[in-house]
Formats: structure tokens, C-alpha cells, sequence
């Protein structure tokens, strides 16, 4: 009964925010942290279990289901464990804000339906959840109003309505040929299912999953989203809730088809491991050039999500067991360095009057020392860099990519890597270096209910990067559950034939190499110290606001790179979209209001008819 409490203490839990928010706002603050505190609690006591059993009522015949199993454990404990922090997190940055039991609401429960995503036994019940995630989820896009807010929870849903849709064909599909949606009984059925059936389940399922998962060119819908939402939900959406699309995609590969019979879908060079691989691959490096061109903390942020969805697919694609626990393992890491980054934004944001702009920022590294922490790790989590939980995932799939022969996916997967040096760089110098503006010197520090968040994710980057082993543990176990051999471990990283990693060496290779820059700098002279706002990039002392210190950041790289990034599956869609709408204002004009007008078509319709009869009618 454990899971089926799971649920109901989920969506009640929402449900009595809500109604406690009517009461007291304190009381409201207070029952949301120990609801999300509980569902923690509760997926902690799962860990290990696995079973599947029915509910005792279902849908037009159907038997509702729901399992419990390393993978759903696993996305079950990031959903609540990064839903516990964003409502910590949103005491102090959603104070004052309209509408508060609404976002409490509605925040608790899309985590909720995401609960239900993971532990649906049955593919019914599972679209259920999906859809009020969804909808939910355009909810809360939309929340501060306004045109922009409006117009990107729009497109968001339109965008899922297309996966929803291809979704529920591909399940109509299955249960007409099987006569079952249950997922343990169609991974039976499948292995002697036809070609044909099986590809178009292939198809339509992968058009939900990486419109979900935000995969060039579904990636549109992202960046608006993530602009407009408020930054607690940022997080959620980033870390998250677009991975249920590598859930998906999981359950559809190996779970119900196997890695082995998609291999039988292949026309030569052309298989669905290839194309997944390719795509993730152009994922990467289109959204790492995109991010370079953005001045917009949150929307770096954004296209940050997007190639990094494209590592994890890459991983996945390889179909090995390091190839597979990378590009799992990167998905936990991912969820905890882009949840800290965007935490990180959020307190900028609060604290500076609402700024997101990088030219108008700069020379907070005094003001905001937590975030600055923060923020440094968290991009030095996502570049990847040794001794934080990124390399641990990116060293995993760049080898699983050069041991399977496939060099110009790792250069692609190299060459993003270089990219998000460059963003990350421009995010933290932007933001913490250079010198202070005048309007911001009254800046105050990262409130406390803010800071905890931060600093526990902070803590999450080093902790997986230095006991690799820790984390690598549960992933193996989530490999071996979907077919893997498991990868052999120790806390310190992971013993090979080929190439070992061990963060030991590696630490003690950083050490030395910290010693010898700190003894270079002390034979070389004494520095001489200058004050914050009466220094340059150089070292050179100039004269106190002549100095702009975001402005045209990497403009040379700009005019290079700009020609060749330009997003045009985004116009492509806007105009699909335009053309969508001109079709429906004349499609409007029929309804004059006129019943004249309306005469005139019964009667056009029924002369055609009569056509139609005369000149096709067999006698």
C-alpha cells in the first residue's frame, strides 16, 4: 500500500494547501514544506522494493496499474527530492506575489502527477498522469501573465498536445492488436509483434518523448518557458520534468521493445540508435552556440537544458552498459547542477529588483558571496570539470561513444563541451566580476530559506564528484533492471581494462598541480590589491565608470557563429502557426450570422450531392 499512499499523499497534499491557504498563509508554507518533506521520507523507505499490482478500479474496462522498480524509484526520488527544495525555496522568492495557494497548488501538484508518470503500471493510466502534468504545467508558464507568459504557456501546450496526441494513437494502436495496455504484458507481446506495428509505435511514442525531453527540433517551446516561469518552477521544469522524456523513451527501448528488437526495425546504416544518436549529437552543439548569443540569465539557462538533453540521449543511444549508466547518471546530475544554477538566477533576480539582463549586471561577488558559490559550482558541474558530479557522467559517455566507433559523435559531444565553457564563463563573469553598478551597491545577501537550497545542491555537485561510487551504485542497479551488465564499482569511480577512473588520482593530481600555481605566485612578488570598482580585466586601473563590463560580450565570436545558429525550426513553427491562424479567420467568415447565408450552403451542399450522383452513379 506504500505507493498508493505515495499518491494520495501527493495530490491531497496539494489539494490541502490549497484549502490551508485560505486560512493561513504560514499555515499553508508550513503543511506544503512537510508534505514534500514526507513524500521524501516515503520514496526512501521504496528504495530496493519491486513489484507491480492492479487497482482495484480502472477505465472503460481497463484495470488501472501501478509498479514499483529501480527506474520509477529512481525519477520518483529526483521529482521529490528537487520538488522538496523549490518549495523551500519559494517561501522568500514567491513573498509578496498574488495568487500564492494557486502556485502552491499547482506546483505540488505537477510533481505529483510526474509521481503518477513514473509509478503507472499501464500505459492508460500513465497518458492520465502525462496530461495533467501537462496542462498543469501550462498553468503555472502562465502564471505572471501577460502577453509574453501567455503566449509561451501556448506554446508549450500546443507543442504537448502533439506529443499527447501521437501518444494516445500509438496506445489505441497496442491495445487494438493485444487487447491490454499493461506495460509488464506488452513487453511480451511486442517480441512477436510485426515490423509494421512496431514502427509505427516506435514513431509516434519518440514524437512525444523528444518534444518532452526538448530534442532539436522540438527544443522551441523551451527557452520562452523557462523565461516566463517563475524560478522555482524553473528549476523543476529544467531538472525534471523535461527528462520524463528520457523516462519515456527508457520504458519505450528497453522496457517494452528491447534494445534487440529495435535493431530488427533497421535499414541498413539507418536505425533508430543511429538517428536518436544524431540527434542528440546536433542538440548539443546547436544548443551550446545558442546559449553563447543570449543575454538572458534564465534563457542561458534554458538552452543549457537543451543540449544537455542531447548528452543523455547520446549516452542512452550507445545501448552499452557504460553508455547507459552515463547517460542515466547525467540525468541525476543534470537535475541537481541545473536546479542550483536556476536557483541561483532566481536570487539574483530577487534580490537585484527583478534583473535578468547580463549587461546591466556585474560585480556581485561581494554582495551575493553564496550565490556566487553557487553559481560557480554549478557551472562547473555542467562544464564537466574533474572533481564534480558532471565528469563523472561526461567521462562515461564520451568513452562509451570512442570505445563503440563513433568519433564525430564524441567530437560533436567535445565541441559542446567547448561551448558551454564559453556561456558558463559569460554566466559568471557577467553576473559576479567586474565592477559593480552604482544602482546595485545596496544589494543585499541570498535570504536563508534561498541559501539552504543552494548550498545543499552545492554540496550534491562535489559529493557525487568526488564518491562517484555513491550515486553509480543506484544507476547500476536501474541498468541492471532494464537488461545491463552491471558496470564493476568502488565509492572512488570505476575500475577498467581500457581506462580507469579514479577520482583518488585525480585529487591528488588537482592538489599538486594547486601547490605549484600558489608557489609560482608567491616567488613571483607581492600583488598589490586595488579596490572592486578601480580595476579592469587586465589588471590596469581606470577611471571609475568608463569601464562597461558586460557590454558585447564574445562579439567577434558572435558575427562568426550567429549566420550558422539561427533557430529556424522556431520560425518554421511560428509560421505554421501564422499560416494555421489566417486559415481560421477565413474559415470564420462562413458564420456570417446570416441565415440567408446559411441557406445558400445547405443548398450548394445538396447540388453537389446530385453531382455526385449523376456523374458516378453506377445504374
Amino acid at each position: 500500500m506504500m505507493v498508493e499512499l505515495l499518491l494520495i499523499v501527493a495530490f491531497g497534499g496539494s489539494l490541502l494547501t490549497y484549502v490551508l491557504g485560505k486560512l493561513s498563509s504560514r499555515l499553508r508554507n508550513g503543511f506544503a514544506l512537510l508534505n514534500a518533506l514526507a513524500l521524501v521520507i516515503m520514496i526512501g523507505m521504496l528504495y530496493g522494493q519491486e513489484f507491480e499490482r492492479s487497482l482495484p478500479f480502472g477505465f472503460l474496462g481497463i484495470q488501472f496499474s501501478i509498479r514499483m522498480n529501480m527506474l520509477s524509484w529512481f525519477f520518483a526520488a529526483t521529482i521529490l527530492g528537487i520538488g522538496l527544495l523549490a518549495v523551500l525555496y519559494s517561501f522568500r522568492y514567491m513573498k509578496g506575489k498574488e495568487r500564492l495557494d494557486y502556485y502552491y497548488f499547482t506546483l505540488l501538484f505537477i510533481n505529483a502527477s510526474m509521481l503518477g508518470t513514473v509509478v503507472a503500471g499501464d500505459l492508460l493510466s500513465f497518458f492520465i498522469f502525462w496530461e495533467m502534468m501537462s496542462w498543469s504545467t501550462y498553468l503555472l508558464i502562465s502564471l505572471r501573465g501577460g502577453g509574453k507568459a501567455i503566449f509561451a504557456g501556448i506554446k508549450y501546450i500546443i507543442m504537448s498536445l502533439v506529443g499527447s496526441l501521437a501518444m494516445l494513437v500509438a496506445i489505441v494502436s497496442l491495445y487494438t492488436a493485444f487487447g491490454t495496455v499493461d506495460i509488464g504484458e506488452l513487453a511480451v507481446h511486442m517480441q512477436s509483434a510485426s515490423l509494421g506495428l512496431a514502427l509505427l509505435v516506435v514513431i509516434l511514442f519518440s514524437i512525444t518523448f523528444v518534444i518532452i525531453n526538448a530534442l532539436w527540433p522540438f527544443h522551441t517551446w523551451l527557452p520562452d518557458a523557462h523565461a516566463e516561469a517563475v524560478s522555482p518552477f524553473s528549476a523543476i521544469l529544467s531538472a525534471v520534468l523535461v527528462r520524463k522524456g528520457l523516462y519515456g523513451l527508457f520504458l519505450l527501448m528497453y522496457v517494452i521493445l528491447g534494445f534487440s528488437f529495435l535493431d530488427r526495425l533497421a535499414v541498413g546504416a539507418i536505425s533508430f540508435s543511429n538517428v536518436l544518436a544524431w540527434i542528440g549529437a546536433i542538440t548539443i552543439v546547436f544548443a551550446a552556440f545558442r546559449a553563447l548569443l543570449q543575454n538572458d540569465s534564465k534563457r542561458i539557462l534554458a538552452w543549457s537544458t537543451v543540449g544537455q538533453g542531447g548528452y543523455m540521449v547520446l549516452g542512452v543511444s550507445v545501448a552499452t552498459s557504460m553508455g547507459m549508466a552515463g547517460g542515466t547518471f547525467h540525468i541525476l546530475n543534470h537535475c541537481i547542477y541545473i536546479a542550483l544554477l536556476f536557483f541561483v538566477a532566481g536570487a539574483i533576480e530577487h534580490r537585484t529588483g527583478g534583473i535578468r539582463d547580463l549587461d546591466s549586471l556585474g560585480g556581485l561577488i561581494k554582495k551575493m558571496p553564496v550565490a556566487f558559490v553557487g553559481g560557480l559550482v554549478g557551472i562547473f558541474g555542467l562544464i564537466g570539470l574533474p572533481l564534480t558530479n558532471g565528469f563523472v557522467s561526461k567521462w562515461l559517455i564520451y568513452k562509451s561513444l570512442i570505445l563503440e566507433g563513433r568519433p564525430f559523435l564524441a567530437f560533436a559531444a567535445f565541441l559542446g563541451t567547448w561551448g558551454t565553457i564559453l556561456y558558463g564563463y559569460k554566466f559568471i563573469h557577467n553576473i559576479f566580476l567586474g565592477q559593480l553598478p552604482d544602482e546595485l551597491r545596496d544589494v543585499k545577501r541570498v535570504p536563508f530559506t534561498m541559501a539552504v537550497p543552494i548550498m545543499v545542491l552545492v554540496v550534491l555537485v562535489f559529493l557525487f564528484g568526488v564518491l562517484p561510487g555513491i550515486p553509480l551504485s543506484v544507476v547500476n542497479q536501474v541498468g541492471t533492471y532494464m537488461g545491463f551488465e552491471p558496470l564493476d564499482l568502488n565509492v572512488w569511480g570505476i575500475p577498467s581494462e581500457s581506462g580507469t577512473l579514479n577520482v583518488v588520482n585525480l585529487l591528488a593530481a588537482i592538489a599538486v598541480a594547486g601547490f605549484l600555481v600558489w608557489l609560482l605566485f608567491k616567488t613571483l612578488g607581492r600583488s598589490t590589491r586595488v579596490d572592486q570598482s578601480d580595476n579592469y580585466a587586465a589588471g590596469a586601473a581606470i577611471p571609475r565608470g568608463r569601464y562597461g563590463f558586460t557590454r558585447e560580450f564574445y562579439a567577434p565570436l558572435y558575427r562568426i557563429v550567429s549566420p550558422y545558429v539561427k533557430d529556424f525550426p522556431d520560425a518554421l513553427f511560428l509560421w505554421i502557426a501564422d499560416r494555421t491562424k489566417a486559415l481560421g479567420g477565413m474559415t470564420r467568415k462562413i458564420y456570417s450570422g446570416y441565415v440567408g447565408s446559411y441557406v445558400m450552403y445547405i443548398v450548394l451542399f445538396l447540388a453537389a450531392l446530385v453531382f455526385v450522383q449523376l456523374t458516378w452513379s453506377p445504374w
